[in-house]
C-alpha cells in the first residue's frame, strides 16, 4: 500500500509543540524545518493571538495560522484576518455578568489583542502560577478600568473570553465545563490549561477553521495531520486526516486520536513527523 502523502501539518502550541517551559524543543524545530523543505504546509493552530506567536517559530516559512481557537484564520504574510468567527457583543456582556458572580478571574481577546480589568491583572498571580503563561498575560493584555464598559463602548464582537481558577476552585471549573454548554448552546466551551476555561463562538473551533483553510487552498482534509493535547484541539483532530494526541493529552483527546505520540516534553511532534515524511 502506498504511503499517505500529507500536504499540511496543523499543530497546537502550549502542551503540544512547546515543552512545559514554553520552549520549542530543538528536535521539533528541526523536523518542522525539514517538513517545510519537503513541501508540507506548516499551520500553527492555537488559542493565542498573532502577537503571542513564538519568535523562533515565525522564522520558519509559516504563511497561515488558525488562531484564537479558530476565531481567526490569519495570513501572517499579509498581516490580515482571512476569516473570523466571534461572540456577539450582547452575548459576551451576558457572559461577563455571569462571570462576575463567580470566584474567578477573566479576560478577553478583542480585535487580536487582550484586555483585562485593571484590578484583575494586579491579582492574576493568584490564579495563574505558570511563569510562561503569566509572562504572556502581562505582555499581551491591556488593563482597563472595566472590561464590560470598555467592550460596550467599542460596540463590536469578541473573539474569546477566558476564565481563570484558583487551585481550590478547580472543582467549580470541572462543573462549569460540564454545565456551560447547556447554558449557552451558541458558545464553544473548551480548555487548554489546567486552570482555565475558554469561551468562543460555537462556530469558532480549530477543526472548522482548518477545513476552511483546506477548502481555500484546495487541500484534501485526508492529506492533513493535526497535533493537540487539550479539549480545544478535539475538533481539529477529528477534522484532520491523521489526528495525533500528545502523550500528555487529556483523556478526551486521546480517545478520539488516530495516534498517540510521546509527550510535549519529549518532542512528540517531531516523532510523528519523522514517521510520516
Amino acid at each position: 500500500m502506498e504511503k499517505q502523502k500529507y500536504a499540511l501539518a496543523a499543530f497546537d502550541l502550549d502542551g503540544t509543540l512547546l515543552d512545559d517551559k514554553k520552549n520549542i524543543p530543538p528536535e521539533n524545530l528541526r523536523m518542522l524545518r525539514r517538513a517545510a523543505e519537503e513541501g508540507l504546509l506548516l499551520v500553527p493552530a492555537t488559542g493565542r493571538i498573532p502577537a503571542g506567536m513564538p519568535e523562533e517559530l515565525m522564522r520558519l516559512p509559516i504563511r497561515y495560522g488558525v488562531l484564537v481557537n479558530g476565531a481567526m484564520l490569519y495570513d501572517f504574510e499579509r498581516g490580515e484576518t482571512i476569516a473570523r468567527e466571534e461572540i456577539p457583543l450582547e452575548r459576551a456582556l451576558e457572559i461577563i455578568d455571569y462571570m462576575d458572580t463567580l470566584p474567578i478571574s477573566y479576560d478577553c481577546y478583542f480585535h487580536a489583542w487582550g484586555y483585562i480589568d485593571r484590578e484583575k491583572l494586579a491579582r492574576v498571580e493568584e490564579y495563574i502560577r505558570d511563569p510562561g503563561i503569566l509572562k504572556l498575560v502581562h505582555t499581551l493584555r491591556t488593563p482597563v478600568d472595566s472590561l464590560r464598559q470598555y467592550l460596550s463602548e467599542q460596540g463590536d464582537s469578541v473573539q474569546k473570553l477566558q476564565m481563570y481558577f484558583r487551585s481550590e476552585t478547580f472543582p467549580l471549573r470541572e462543573r462549569l465545563l460540564r454545565e456551560l454548554p447547556a447554558l449557552w448552546p451558541d458558545i464553544s466551551v473548551t480548555s487548554s490549561l489546567p486552570m482555565n476555561i475558554e469561551l468562543n463562538a460555537a462556530s469558532a473551533n480549530k477543526g472548522h477553521t482548518l477545513l476552511t483553510l483546506c477548502e481555500r487552498l484546495g487541500i484534501d482534509r485526508k492529506a492533513t495531520v493535526a497535533f493537540g493535547d487539550g479539549s480545544n484541539d478535539s475538533s481539529m483532530l477529528r477534522a484532520a486526516g491523521l489526528g495525533v494526541a500528545m502523550g500528555n493529552a487529556v483523556d478526551e483527546v486521546r480517545a478520539i486520536a488516530d495516534v498517540v505520540t510521546v509527550s510535549n516534553n519529549d518532542s512528540g511532534v517531531a516523532k510523528v513527523l519523522r514517521e510520516i515524511l
